[in-house]
C-alpha cells in the first residue's frame, strides 16, 4: 500500500518540493552576511511599491473614473497609485542594473534573472495600459499618438489602444495577473537558488547576519 503512495503524483510532487524548498529557505531566519548592501534593499523596495501599486489599483477599480477625477480622496487614492507606480519602476531599474553589473545569472540563476527581465518588460506593457485609462486628454494624447505605431505592426487588431474598455481590462486584470504570477515564480526561484553572491566577496557564503 505504502508503494502505491509513493507512486502518486501528488506524493512525489510533494517530495519534490519538499526538496527544493525545505522550511528553511521558504521562510529564512537568517541570510549571508553581503546581504547587508544597500543593493539587496531594491528587490524588497519593488515588491514593496508593488503591494501599494496594487492595492491603490483595486480600491480606483472599484470607484471608477469618475471618482478618481472628481472626488478629492479618489485625487489622493490616484496620486498613491501614480507615485507608488514611480518608486516601483525606480527601485525595479536599480535592482535590474545592480544584478546586471553583480552576474546575477551565475550559479545556475538563469531563470532567476529571467523572470525578472521579463516581470519587467511585463510591468512597462501595464504602465502604458495604465496611461491608456486615464480617460483624460493625457491618455488622449498618449492613445492617438501610440496608435500608428502600433498598427504599423500589426498588432493593433488585436490590441487597439483607442478602446478604453479593452486598455483598462488589460490594465487591471491579465496583465497585473503577469506580472504578479512572475514576481512570485521570481522570489521561489530566488529562495532556491538562494542570492547571488557579489563577485569580490571577502566574507564566507555561510556566514549569516
Amino acid at each position: 500500500m505504502s508503494t502505491d503512495i509513493e507512486r502518486q503524483w501528488t506524493t512525489r510532487l510533494r517530495h519534490r518540493v519538499a526538496g527544493k524548498l525545505p522550511p528553511e529557505k521558504v521562510l529564512p531566519d537568517t541570510q549571508p552576511a553581503y546581504v547587508a548592501s544597500w543593493i539587496y534593499v531594491f528587490g524588497v523596495a519593488t515588491m514593496s511599491a508593488m503591494a501599494v501599486v496594487i492595492g491603490t489599483g483595486f480600491i480606483l477599480a472599484l470607484r471608477g473614473p469618475q471618482w478618481w477625477h472628481e472626488s478629492s480622496v479618489g485625487h489622493f487614492v490616484n496620486s498613491l497609485h501614480l507615485w507608488s507606480v514611480e518608486i516601483f519602476f525606480f527601485a525595479m531599474v536599480v535592482h535590474l542594473w545592480g544584478k546586471f553589473f553583480m552576474g546575477a545569472w551565475r550559479g545556475k540563476r538563469t531563470a532567476t534573472w529571467m523572470t525578472g527581465v521579463v516581470t519587467f518588460l511585463a510591468s512597462i506593457a501595464t504602465a502604458f495600459t495604465g496611461y491608456a485609462s486615464q480617460s483624460n486628454f493625457d491618455s488622449q494624447w498618449i492613445t492617438t499618438q501610440a496608435k500608428d505605431g502600433i498598427n504599423s505592426t500589426g498588432a493593433g487588431a488585436f490590441f487597439n489602444v483607442l478602446n478604453f474598455g479593452q486598455m483598462l481590462m488589460w490594465h487591471i486584470v491579465l496583465l497585473p495577473l503577469v506580472a504578479v504570477i512572475l514576481t512570485a515564480l521570481h522570489v521561489v526561484l530566488v529562495r532556491v537558488r538562494g542570492v547571488v553572491p557579489p563577485y569580490d566577496d571577502t566574507k564566507k557564503v555561510g556566514e549569516a547576519l
